[in-house]
């Protein structure tokens, strides 16, 4: 049984309370006043912070985006508004590879179909689902603008260009065998 995940990053239903803020830990807090510390206001640091804070705790989650406010000074609306414009930015848990194949018009003439049904089946999972052993995720999104090349994926930050089923079975076999980073910078 796949675990389902709303792809294209949704506003949570609740709010987080405020008195639910993450903690990191000295060498975070330093990378993150790092960040901070390149930027004349401090909101200009959010999607460097973003990052961070998804990096340590796996995904956007309340406590995180409570931190982010409060660190950036700005309201917690704020700091959802930015994360659920970008696809990178996951505010629910997705497996450790996330597989994003992009469905815009460049992809789909090229065979984007082809993919996400091949990583269907070699999967056992939908777009929006995560296989339960909590390695995979699958997800459509819009244009990663990487249109000459298509069709593509990203997994992690990494983009995976001019894809054949061949070439999809390679990459899932590389993150099975951890031999492909999971996008973690």
């Amino acid at each position: 049984m796949s675990k389902q995940f709303t792809p294209n990053n949704p506003l949570p239903q609740e709010a987080p309370v405020p008195d639910e803020i993450a903690t990191f830990s000295e060498a975070v807090e330093a990378e993150i006043d790092a960040h901070l510390a390149k930027y004349p206001l401090k909101r200009s640091a959010i999607l460097p912070l973003m990052f961070i804070v998804q990096r340590e705790r796996g995904y956007l989650d309340k406590p995180g985006v409570a931190y982010l406010a409060d660190r950036l000074g700005v309201r917690v609306t704020d700091i959802w508004e930015v994360a659920t414009f970008y696809s990178m930015i996951n505010t629910e848990p997705v497996g450790k590879y996330h597989l994003q194949v992009c469905r815009t018009l460049s992809c789909k003439i090229v065979g984007a179909d082809k993919i996400t049904e091949h990583c269907k089946s070699r999967l056992g999972i939908k777009p929006g689902e995560t296989s339960e052993d909590g390695q995979f995720s699958l997800s459509e999104v819009e244009c990663l603008g990487s249109c000459g090349t298509a069709p593509m994926m990203q997994i992690g930050f990494d983009y995976y260009e001019n894809l054949t089923p061949e070439k999809v079975d390679e990459l899932i076999e590389q993150c099975r065998s951890n031999q492909l980073s999971n996008g973690v910078r």
